[in-house]
């Protein structure tokens, strides 16, 4: 009985012992952490959400420089808008202010400006007047009759310059090849006729001027080297001019004479119809006058503006 009781107490006092206890008392391959079961990761659920696109990048401007962006923003400014009013002057002294000038030309009866289209004057009436092609006075011209004519305004100054345009009648077939000619009543612009087929007609600008808005004289060498006689500078540009006149009419004197002795050579030519070479030797001389033509009309322009510019 003792002995049972001594064992019972044996086999309770080894259950009671900690488990580390028995841990070490054991194998020891089995004295190791137990490993975590790895839980395998929730399927990642589909985003329903909206995604707003991303915004492409947009390349930076170039940049300007400072004189460029200046100048443009120069040219981006504008000034405030007139309105434009025209002046008509008559002869009484009066002037008229209007937005809109027109000039009418009836085929019975005499010509009128019409004023806002309300109010009419007649031509005879009137000193100068504008509208939106320019300047305008009605003027008689030098050695005429007294009849005036509109003059249109070119250029203002101590000499001002003065125009009229009018069509001529050319006849008929093409015209000529050489179509500028000189100043004043001599020439003006020229060109070829037009109107193919029938009558041919060409389109002349006569010029004029005057001094200190005195009368209305031709646009010739000699008047305007009375004009100019207190500027040195103009009356030598004048003069050099003259010289140029002067070699052109030599040359088409020339011209013409070789033209004629080959046309005279060419018909009494026995050997057929072979063209004389004086008809080719006038050649050059045909061509001198459009390079001094437009010599003395660049020394005229010239002369005028230092004239008026008090060089």
């Amino acid at each position: 009985m003792l002995y049972r009781s001594a064992l019972l107490l044996v086999l309770g006092s080894y259950w009671l012992l900690p488990a580390t206890t028995q841990a070490q008392d054991g194998p020891r391959q089995l004295n190791t952490l137990p490993t975590p079961t790895t839980v395998p990761p929730a399927p990642a659920r589909p985003d329903t959400t909206t995604r707003r696109p991303t915004p492409r990048q947009l390349a930076a401007p170039p940049t300007l420089p400072d004189s460029v962006r200046q100048q443009q923003q120069q040219r981006a400014v504008l000034p405030p808008a007139n309105t434009t009013r025209y002046s008509v002057g008559l002869k009484s002294g009066q002037v008229y202010k209007a937005y809109d000038v027109l000039i009418k030309q009836p085929l019975l009866g005499r010509s009128f400006l019409l004023l806002d289209g309300q109010q009419r004057l007649d031509l005879d009436q009137v000193r100068y007047y504008e509208d939106e092609t320019g300047f305008y006075v009605r003027t008689t011209l030098p050695g005429r009759s007294s009849r005036e004519t509109t003059l249109r305004r070119d250029k203002v100054g101590r000499l001002s310059l003065y125009s009229i345009t009018s069509t001529q009648y050319a006849g008929n077939g093409m015209g000529g090849p050489f179509g500028y000619g000189g100043y004043g009543r001599y020439g003006g612009y020229g060109g070829y006729p037009y109107g193919m087929g029938g009558p041919m007609y060409r389109t002349t600008k006569t010029e004029y001027f005057s001094k200190d808005n005195g009368p209305i004289e031709d646009l010739s060498l000699r008047n305007l080297l009375l004009a100019t006689a207190d500027n040195q500078a103009a009356t030598n540009l004048l003069l050099q001019a003259r010289q140029y006149q002067t070699y052109t009419t030599l040359s088409y004197v020339a011209a013409g004479g070789l033209l004629v002795a080959g046309l005279v050579s060419t018909l009494n030519s026995n050997t057929g119809p072979a063209i004389s070479p004086l008809m080719y030797g006038s050649l050059p001389f045909l061509i001198v006058p459009l390079v001094l033509g437009g010599k003395s009309q660049n020394n005229v322009r010239q002369a005028i503006s230092i004239y008026n510019r008090g060089l």
